[in-house]
């Protein structure tokens, strides 16, 4: 190769350069669903900070107000709507709310769900069907409505969905959950492949413990740190990175995602969980060695 040809592949390389901009989603409008607390607020925050506007969808009207709140006070615009993701007929009139408030959709984050432990054998089949109403219905429903407005608008878009480690492990004790997380690590998989023609690219995210206001005892009303009960110190041992995670570091992954960073990435899960997958039931002693989980 003469000395042309090499000067040649150096323009071409400076040509493609990562540019820093590319992790910014300026004027995008996403809806995050779940948004006025946790891992869905944070999320909603971040896409604000990164230059979206965001539909905040919640079944706390005070959570909905008050995420709103922050994201305009973060110079973007916003609209807080709540909704109860058991009722498909909210989850699409709020869609179709947000394309008439901005006029496009951008960016879908389906991260609304909910889990309540118990042994399978006695699980009420009512208990059942309300799981996978809110951890996997609603997740349908919402793509099928926001893929629909992405495709009209013609300018591709992007699904982030909120899966959890309990999609890609056992989980005794929360069955009908970790079944309705594992469909829709597969259903992202699936849509990845029937949105690309679109230009849709689908993902989703799979946290493991992460410090949430339902975690911390504040399942109702506003969220309210102060409230918060402690968590017992067990993380160490368990979790690689030695401590529970944390709302931003789920919605860090997300804003990647949607963003111009990861454009020839879809269809996959990004573990956001301080190593727990990768540990595999490796625990760390407190010499600082690991043993495998007896």
């Amino acid at each position: 190769m003469d000395h042309a040809e090499l000067m040649a592949i150096a323009r071409d390389v400076e040509n493609i350069a990562i540019d820093p901009a590319d992790i910014l989603v300026t004027d995008q409008v996403a809806i995050v669903t779940g948004g006025g607390g946790g891992i869905g607020q944070g999320v909603a925050l971040a896409l604000a900070r990164f230059g979206a506007n965001v539909a905040v969808l919640d079944v706390v009207p005070e959570r909905c107000a008050a995420t709103q709140a922050a994201i305009e006070r973060l110079g973007r615009e916003a609209i807080g709507i709540p909704c109860d993701v058991l009722d498909s007929a909210q989850i699409r009139d709020s869609i179709g709310r947000v394309r008439d408030r901005f006029g496009r959709i951008d960016i879908l984050v389906n991260n609304a769900g909910g889990v309540r432990g118990g042994p399978f054998l006695t699980m009420p089949e009512q208990s059942m069907r309300r799981h996978v109403e809110i951890n996997l219905v609603s997740m349908l429903v919402a793509t099928q409505e926001a893929a629909r407005a992405m495709i009209d608008g013609g300018r591709g878009g992007s699904v982030v969905n909120v899966a959890s480690i309990e999609a890609l492990r056992a989980a005794p004790m929360y069955a009908v959950y970790a079944a309705c997380k594992a469909g829709m690590v597969n259903f992202t998989r699936t849509m990845a492949l029937e949105l690309s023609e679109h230009g849709i690219r689908v993902n989703g995210i799979a946290p493991d413990h992460t410090i949430t206001p339902g975690l911390r005892g504040n399942r109702t009303g506003p969220v309210d740190p102060d409230s918060w009960e402690d968590s017992p110190d067990e993380w160490s041992r368990s979790i690689p990175l030695g401590r529970e995670g944390l709302v931003e570091e789920c919605a860090s992954a997300v804003v990647w995602l949607c963003s111009r960073m990861s454009d020839y990435v879809t269809g996959v899960t990004v573990s956001v969980d301080g190593g727990t997958w990768a540990a595999g039931g490796w625990l760390r002693r407190p010499d600082g060695g690991w043993t495998l989980n007896p």
